[in-house]
């Protein structure tokens, strides 16, 4: 399964009509609230958490880890889990299911090395995985539930159903929808951003949005050249509790093609950290004037990362 973190909210919405689930899908901060559920690998779910099914659900995940582990193994696993958290944010998450625990501090190790925005979306992959498997146990509870009113052919017809039905979710987060045979009026602008404040596992607040667009049809902007041209201000806006920005520019059906700067005064929300303000430059073509394209930002005292967004 590709990472959910490629997906829009029309992706989303073509797995559920309803526009909030699919708000909340590519919202960072929701994810990192799917994340917070979890308990660490190795560790028990609280008592208070607030699905008693859910921590039901993950003690028989983690039971096959929890059946191979020693004394050393747990301790190695907790003084793991404390340094992911403590580099990324959030709680180490993995399909745990029929996996033992060195296999799993094997994989803990291995992910640590990697960057803020490839580990955020392994886990939003892994989230994906462990939804789908808890989906298709309330599927079979539910063909369950009515199998002393039904006949063992209804039964299986109601369990097939179930199992239709995860296929068809993990077929719509796979799907890559390339060519849309309609382009339907806009809902939001055509260019968003939001930053997550990894160092603080948060999404970053107040930080200024600026979005200009390459103002000279005769050239492009070259690296490494003195600019030629100018760039002209579409609009400018500042994240919100959620690290979002607002509106910056206009509400249009057609992206006009070309180059467009969004830039971010990291400098000014962290006067500490290495980068005084960040500027990403990306080219709209032709092919993609229809196109939704949000630019997320991952952002550490001395790190930054950045990727393409549906």
């Amino acid at each position: 399964m590709e990472p959910p973190m490629v997906l829009g909210e029309k992706e989303w919405l073509a797995c559920c009509g309803s526009v909030k689930f699919a708000q909340e899908m590519v919202d960072v901060n929701g994810w990192l609230e799917a994340f917070a559920a979890h308990p660490q690998i190795g560790e028990r779910p609280s008592q208070n958490h607030k699905s008693p099914t859910s921590a039901q659900w993950s003690k028989g995940e983690q039971s096959t880890a929890l059946a191979t582990a020693t004394d050393s193994t747990l301790q190695e696993l907790y003084e793991w889990n404390a340094r992911y958290r403590q580099k990324f944010g959030f709680v180490f998450l993995i399909f745990a299911s029929g996996r033992s625990t060195p296999e799993i501090l094997a994989e803990m190790k291995k992910r640590y090395h990697n960057r803020p925005i490839v580990e955020f979306e392994l886990a939003a992959k892994e989230q994906m995985k462990i939804t789908e498997l808890r989906l298709s146990k309330l599927f079979s509870a539910d063909a369950t539930a009515g199998s002393t009113t039904k006949t063992p052919h209804t039964t299986d017809v109601v369990t097939k159903a179930g199992e239709d039905r995860v296929s068809i979710i993990g077929g719509h987060l796979t799907a890559a929808n390339d060519s849309p045979a309609s382009k339907p009026s806009r809902t939001r602008p055509p260019i968003t951003t939001h930053i997550l404040d990894v160092a603080r596992g948060c999404p970053a607040a107040g930080v200024e949005v600026h979005l200009e667009t390459w103002d000279n049809g005769q050239s492009r902007p070259l690296f490494g050249q003195a600019d030629s041209g100018t760039w002209k201000l579409l609009g400018s806006s500042t994240t919100d509790k959620d690290g979002r920005s607002g509106q910056l520019m206009n509400m249009v059906d057609a992206l006009n093609p070309g180059v467009y700067r969004i830039s971010f005064n990291t400098g000014k929300y962290n006067p500490e950290g290495f980068f005084p303000f960040v500027s990403i430059v990306f080219e709209v073509r032709e092919s993609q004037k229809f196109e939704h394209f949000h630019v997320p930002l991952l952002l550490s005292p001395f790190s930054l990362s950045t990727y393409r967004g549906s």
